[in-house]
């Protein structure tokens, strides 16, 4: 996590110690390789002039064994064509044979013991008066006596040379890795710039321009996804205003009603003198007035509540049937005053729920059925198993049918299909909406559908 105090380092930043990173590590390892490889070859050249020189003193000495010359006279012969090689040739006493230069090549090989077998592993690097050498101290031996050899190689020339290429390298290789930076910064700066612009496009939009869509058409294909989260993120913050917006047209107009109710009625009583009896009538519908009032808060404030998911569910089996029955029981008065029949029919199914706000759900479909059922007419609830794990509750009653176009918004708050079906004084237009958010808390679904003949709510919730 970073601290309070800092800031996140940018993506063009980051990406651009990347790469420096990178190509640093790349680079050096570039270097290095080119560097060891010219070595190598240097090496390579240098042991072979050795050998040559080797073979060519050996085989001098050999063929001097069967002539009349002094062996100086013969070595002096031996080596020609060769700048910068010098050679040493000792007895077994270390008396000095000969060496083709004033350099004591005994002072090389002091520290360094003596090859029997000529090999590359027999190379040594000397120093000597500030110049560098690569040589061989080995034996060899003729007829008569066994003679030790030096051969030695001016490599100064080689470090001078691998010490400009390190340097020519080096500023070849920095120049490189400064253009690749900036071409790097450029290409992260090039490639922000889609973001730069959906930036310049997000800040024109408002809470009345959320209407504006980003096209994903004219950004790069890395991008389009988030352009098109960002326009389903649109959509529904749209929806959200739109229903917040109807939502509190319709609280107002909900509560200006009871308000101006009481409002008039006050003034009207307050005109002149009243009797008691005229005053206790007044506090009377005042009281209906405000039980309307303090019902319609509290069924938008326990909306409210399962809309954030703080409803505890006190889940329990439950038999379907004794739980219609029960609310049968409580609507049976209301039911023969209406002279409307209430029917059950259905399987004995067991459901896990809550059984206040299951009761609660079924009491709001069948107090909206029996507003909307003439009379003579049946109220048919019909529970069935959908699947092995699932079961549908169905409320249906005769009646004129909902236009199609206002079934999807049924279940808004205090929505009006049209006039003929409008809630009555005694609804607040939230009983609908309280059903369906107890059977989403119940992680189920509810569905209505509307004919010619009649209107059906179905719920389909899981079984115990």
């Amino acid at each position: 996590m970073h601290n309070a105090g800092t800031r996140p380092l940018s993506i063009t930043v980051r990406v651009v110690l990347f790469v420096a990173l990178t190509i640093s590590v790349c680079l050096f390892f570039v270097q290095q390789l080119l560097l060891s490889s010219v070595e190598h070859h240097f090496i390579e050249q240098d042991v072979d002039e050795l050998a040559v020189i080797l073979h060519a003193v050996e085989h001098t000495m050999t063929a001097g064994q069967n002539g009349q010359q002094q062996p100086a006279q013969t070595l002096s012969k031996a080596v020609s064509g060769h700048h910068g090689v010098y050679y040493q040739v000792m007895d077994s006493q270390n008396r000095l044979v000969y060496r083709n230069a004033d350099i004591d090549l005994s002072l090389l090989a002091a520290n360094t013991p003596a090859s029997a077998d000529y090999n590359a592993k027999a190379i040594h690097n000397w120093q000597l008066d500030g110049k560098a050498y690569r040589g061989v101290f080995s034996l060899f031996t003729t007829a008569d006596q066994q003679y030790q050899v030096i051969a030695a190689i001016d490599i100064s020339f080689h470090e001078h040379f691998l010490q400009q290429l390190q340097r020519s390298l080096g500023l070849i290789l920095l120049g490189s890795a400064l253009l690749t930076l900036l071409a790097a910064w450029l290409a992260v700066h090039q490639g922000l710039n889609p973001l730069r612009g959906l930036s310049a496009q997000m800040r024109d939009i408002q809470t009345n321009k959320l209407d504006i869509r980003l096209s994903p058409g004219e950004v790069p294909a890395e991008l389009r996804h988030m352009v098109q989260s960002f326009n389903l993120m649109l959509d529904r913050l749209e929806q959200g205003f739109t229903k917040l917006s109807h939502f509190s047209a319709d609280i107002a107009h909900e509560l200006r009603t009871p308000l101006t109710n009481m409002i008039t009625q006050t003034q009207v009583s307050l005109s002149r003198a009243r009797s008691a009896d005229e005053y206790q009538n007044l506090l009377f519908s005042n009281l209906e007035e405000l039980e309307r009032l303090n019902k319609m808060i509290s069924d938008m404030l326990w909306l409210a509540k399962s809309q954030n998911g703080l409803l505890t569910l006190q889940k329990q089996t439950l038999n379907l049937a004794d739980e219609i029955q029960a609310i049968f029981d409580f609507f049976e008065a209301l039911a023969e005053e209406s002279g409307v029949s209430l029917h059950f029919s259905g399987p004995v199914i067991l459901v896990q729920a809550d059984r206040t706000l299951l009761r609660h759900a079924l009491t709001n479909l069948l107090s909206n059925a029996l507003r909307y059922t003439a009379q003579s007419q049946n109220i048919t609830v019909t529970t069935a198993l959908a699947s092995p794990d699932s079961i549908t509750i169905s409320v249906e009653n005769p009646g004129p049918p909902i236009p199609p176009e206002h079934l999807p918004y049924l279940f808004e708050r205090f929505y009006r299909a049209d006039q003929s079906r409008q809630r009555h004084s005694e609804g607040a237009g939230l009983g609908l909406a309280i059903t369906k958010a107890i059977v989403e808390a119940h992680e189920g679904q509810i569905n209505v559908e509307s004919d010619l003949e009649s209107t059906r709510f179905v719920i389909r919730l899981k079984t115990a």
